[in-house]
């Protein structure tokens, strides 16, 4: 087969896409044969109002289109594929909408959340972001969700969030637990980016490391554009590959409308400025923009060139399509059930 049957043959997810909050980039994603898609329905200090909102937003959405299906369990996925639908799965990039009340897990659970992210950057009820000068660990809060999310079938996702505080969660789910967009430190030691040890224990749970698109994670910028090649970012899936072996990396690529090219410059250096002024993103990991997306990957619609950079650097077709969405696949199964 060549790279285009495989593609379309393939069940492909991208399991972070924050473009989503237009929900228009939904034909975007079509276009280029997602078979599903994680719209982050609320992020960092977000209120349990705030993600009820969204969900319900999002639920009606769901339901006026036929080519959408709401994702619960992971034999939703081979039936959106069997029915040339997409599948839209519900994520929490942060667990602002918690506060600190473990009773809201059964119920996001009940209304279609799967995977919800410990922190965003910063210190939350749950332990320390990535971006926090200090951390330390897990608290009890964070413990007690973690078992909450494990009884109800809920991923634990380490995006985003400090050292110590992922391997204290990875040690202490009793399910598979990811990186859901994360690309190798030791590629490019940026903040935001996870170390070796943290791909391995995340592996070890049965989990995998979604890499990410982000230009500024996956190359340095250097004082100007961050500017990377499709080949750097697969430098990045090649360097997990090695750690962790095929079955345990995937996409969570994080395309978002604040960025080149679905906004103008002044938008996208408007959002930069709001998210560095409230604290949520630092420069040194967030250089200014603007910053430019690989090319052959810029948009959705572009999914395809990522087959073809898999394909042409060397992956098996088995392999590409794990790559693609069978990892993630099996991950939900085993999370999640049939």
């Amino acid at each position: 087969m060549d790279a285009a049957e495989i593609h379309r043959d393939s069940i492909i997810i991208d399991a972070v896409a924050p473009l989503l909050d237009r929900k228009n980039y939904v034909d975007a994603y079509i276009s280029g044969s997602a078979t599903c898609v994680a719209p982050t329905i609320a992020s960092g200090t977000d209120t349990p109002e705030f993600a009820l909102k969204a969900i319900g937003r999002w639920l009606r959405f769901i339901r006026s289109r036929q080519d959408l299906r709401l994702v619960l369990k992971a034999s939703d996925i081979e039936e959106a594929k069997r029915d040339g639908q997409m599948g839209i799965l519900f994520h929490f990039q942060g667990t602002g909408p918690f506060k600190t009340d473990l009773d809201l897990t059964e119920a996001f659970q009940a209304l279609g959340v799967r995977m919800v992210q410990l922190t965003y950057n910063r210190k939350d009820y749950v332990g320390d972001g990535c971006e926090e000068e200090f951390d330390g660990g897990l608290s009890k809060f964070g413990k007690n969700l973690i078992r909450r999310l494990n009884e109800n079938k809920i991923i634990v996702d380490c995006t985003h969030t400090g050292y110590r505080t992922t391997m204290d969660a990875l040690s202490l789910t009793t399910q598979p637990a990811v990186f859901s967009h994360s690309n190798s430190a030791s590629i490019f030691p940026s903040r935001r980016n996870i170390q070796d040890d943290q791909a391995r224990a995340a592996a070890a749970t049965g989990g995998l490391v979604g890499v990410t698109a982000v230009p500024q994670f996956v190359v340095p910028a250097n004082g100007g554009p961050a500017r990377p090649s499709l080949d750097d970012l697969i430098a990045h899936i090649d360097h997990f590959v090695s750690l962790v072996g095929t079955d345990h990396v995937a996409l969570g690529l994080d395309y978002w409308w604040g960025t080149l090219p679905f906004s103008d410059i002044s938008t996208v250096i408007r959002e930069w400025e709001y998210y560095v002024g409230i604290g949520d993103w630092d420069p040194e990991a967030y250089p200014r923009p603007p910053h430019y997306n690989p090319p052959e990957i810029d948009t959705p619609e572009m999914l395809l060139g990522l087959t073809k950079g898999l394909l042409r650097r060397g992956y098996t077709e088995d392999h590409v399509r794990k790559v693609l969405g069978l990892n993630w696949l099996r991950v939900f199964r085993e999370v999640w059930g049939e």
